[in-house]
């Protein structure tokens, strides 16, 4: 899929409205230096068509292309500079294509010889370049390689597991080259090896049959010399020589798969449920970026995800993945300290401390991940300012519940775990489908060894991943209470989840072990105009409208003209989400948000005043609309009348 990142913009494929427009892009993301003559674009993109005319259709596709990408013409013209017979992508723009990332991260790969490295490379591979320009020369060539190159990491990743005794990892790379290349004989042939070492000669055999069919029928052809010979002597009981099988029996007990050092990243104690396209989006995401920051609500799962981002990348980083826990800190000074001190930087004489650390890493391809960073995120920001201007080769990966706002960061947004729709169906196999069901499962069992999901309790888990919206803590939380409540209990319940969800354990921080802890680290975080909205806001059940938020924010509360700011500001901390209905643009809390929200307004002694606000808008809403609901148009007026009035 092809996608231009322009600042917080995403101009989608479909977002051109001139696809040689968006060829012509195309054409300077793949070339090298990113800069073209304007008579290669004309040869690329209008091969038919005469000098002039050519020139005509260059002109008008470059100034609806600049268009497309900023509509300030003095932006546009910066990302698509032209200048003496030559257009350039963004020269004075940080540019990071996603084809680039790839080829640096084979070469690197091939460079380390590690798996971790070849795993890092292979994810960044995300198809076929350019499905949508399948037919287009200009895109033909660069596919093909680029498919190489994919295929031959696989191959290569095989290699260097088999050499290793990592029998079943070389198996998975290489089923997944065949997956993508039926026909790649040196894969079979691989695979063949692979299983004949592993005492499965039958799958050995039946692997070749599988090749002499796919060569048969797909080129005319048969398997080659090497393949049948290897195919012979493993009918004839010949390969494996005696002493070479299994590595578990050969190489005993003692040996164990290499894992790399140079990192301090805590062993998980719990098993990983879902978000493998998270992951994977994540992975790719960094390697676009030197800063990548994982927002979300708190207990979204930023933490475990940006660790388990970490431990995928193990070994693609020469110098290490290294954690650094900012929960803990107090002050915006001890920012610098605690990564010097995880990464063993002195302080030295008459030197910021900042300073010495961008010293000592400077040449080090190294990821830093900086875990909880919004209770000092100006300090956070100014560290990471001054470390990637100084270290090039360096990758942060943050977690905040808002983004640092540094120059080329890109935010990503964790999202909640996927969960049952209402009026889904129940049955337990289309249950498992979903994210936050499994790990409610999981963590069950975990507190009430033989808890599985079955039809009796299909129906209540599905409710409680809904009422809890599939955030990650909450449905840990929720699960905990299996010990002593049945699932039916659970969901009865969870019509005040902040009181149930309160068990997560002693060794956890106080803002993990209960939802309302981490909600209450989010809600210290504001400032007293903020935290009025915010208690004020939960009086909308189904969300608001920026209208609706402007009257029952009046009176006491903030200035009309500073609502959609505060809205924008808890959209940023990951306290408000934005959806767009129809046209309209709407605002709306996580469910266990709302309730803590309401549970602070009810505490504040506001309640029945922002309550006699809410209920004066809608009245008058309603009487507005009367006319159109009694009208002749009663269908179309309706159906908008109710999308703007969701309490």
């Amino acid at each position: 899929t092809f996608r231009v990142f322009v600042g917080p913009r995403t101009v989608e494929e479909s977002g051109w409205r001139l696809k040689k427009a968006a060829g012509l892009v195309k054409l300077l993301a793949l070339a090298p230096d990113h800069r073209l003559h304007r008579e290669q674009f004309t040869e690329a993109l209008w091969p038919g068509q005469g000098r002039r005319m050519a020139s005509n259709s260059f002109r008008q596709t470059l100034y609806i292309a600049r268009r497309t990408l900023d509509p300030d013409a003095a932006v546009a013209s910066r990302l698509l500079d032209y200048r003496e017979e030559h257009v350039t992508l963004c020269p004075h723009h940080p540019l990071r294509v996603d084809v680039e990332a790839f080829q640096e991260a084979a070469s690197t790969a091939r460079k380390e010889k590690e798996p971790a490295a070849y795993r890092a490379a292979i994810d960044l591979y995300a198809g076929d370049l350019l499905p949508a320009d399948r037919y287009e020369e200009w895109a033909e060539e660069r596919r093909s390689e680029l498919r190489r190159t994919f295929l031959s990491l696989l191959v290569e990743l095989a290699s260097l597991c088999e050499g290793r005794g990592e029998y079943e990892a070389a198996v998975e790379a290489l089923a997944r080259t065949v997956a993508n290349e039926p026909a790649h004989e040196r894969a079979h042939l691989g695979l063949m090896r692979l299983y004949a070492r592993s005492g499965r000669q039958a799958e050995s055999l039946r692997q070749y049959e599988r090749l002499e069919e796919i060569l048969t029928r797909v080129l005319g052809t048969h398997p080659g010399t090497e393949t049948r010979r290897l195919r012979d002597d493993i009918a004839a009981g010949r390969f494996p020589p005696d002493g070479a099988g299994d590595p578990a029996v050969e190489n005993g007990p003692e040996k164990t798969a290499w894992t790399p050092r140079n990192h301090n990243l805590p062993a998980a104690r719990t098993s990983f449920v879902g978000r493998r396209h998270e992951m994977l989006e994540v992975k790719r995401a960094l390697a676009m970026a030197r800063l990548l920051t994982l927002t979300g609500a708190g207990g979204s799962g930023k933490t475990r995800l940006a660790l388990e981002v970490g431990k995928d990348l193990l070994g693609a980083y020469p110098d290490g993945v290294w954690l650094v826990e900012l929960a803990g800190l107090s002050e915006g000074t001890l920012v610098s300290a605690a990564v010097a001190g995880v990464l063993g930087v002195q302080e030295r004489v008459g030197q910021p401390l900042t300073d010495t650390i961008g010293e000592v890493l400077r040449g080090k391809r190294m990821l830093l991940v900086l875990d909880n960073c919004e209770h000092l995120v100006e300090e956070t920001a100014r560290l990471v300012d001054t470390l990637l201007d100084s270290c090039q080769e360096l990758r942060i990966l943050a977690t905040s519940r808002e983004a640092l706002g540094v120059a080329g960061e890109i935010r990503w947004t964790v999202p909640a775990l996927s969960v049952p729709v209402p009026g889904s169906p129940s049955a337990v196999e289309d249950l498992e489908g979903y994210e936050s069901a499994r790990l409610f499962a999981e963590r069950a069992s975990e507190r009430r060894p033989g808890f599985a999901l079955h039809s009796g309790n299909a129906v209540a888990v599905a409710e409680i991943c809904r009422k809890l919206d599939g955030i990650p803590l909450a449905m840990e939380l929720s699960a905990a209470r299996t010990g002593a409540l049945a699932v039916e209990e659970i969901s009865g319940r969870l019509t005040d989840s902040l009181e149930l969800l309160t068990d997560g354990g002693r060794t956890r921080s106080p803002r993990q072990r209960t939802l309302r802890g981490a909600l209450d680290w989010s809600y210290e975080l504001l400032d007293e105009e903020e935290r009025k909205l915010f208690r004020w806001l939960s009086v909308f059940a189904g969300g608001w409208t920026l209208a609706a938020a402007e009257v029952v924010g009046a009176g006491n509360g903030p200035e009309e003209s500073r609502i959609i700011e505060l809205l924008s500001q808890f959209v940023d901390k990951s306290l408000v989400r934005i959806e767009l209905t129809g046209e309209a643009l709407r605002y709306g809390f996580l469910e266990p948000v709302r309730q803590y929200a309401r549970e602070k307004l009810g505490q504040s002694g506001e309640a029945e005043a922002v309550r006699r606000k809410h209920a004066a808008f809608f009245l008058a809403l309603a009487e507005e609309a009367e006319p159109r609901l009694r009208g002749p148009r009663t269908g179309s007026g309706s159906n908008a009348w109710r999308q703007s009035t969701t309490t």
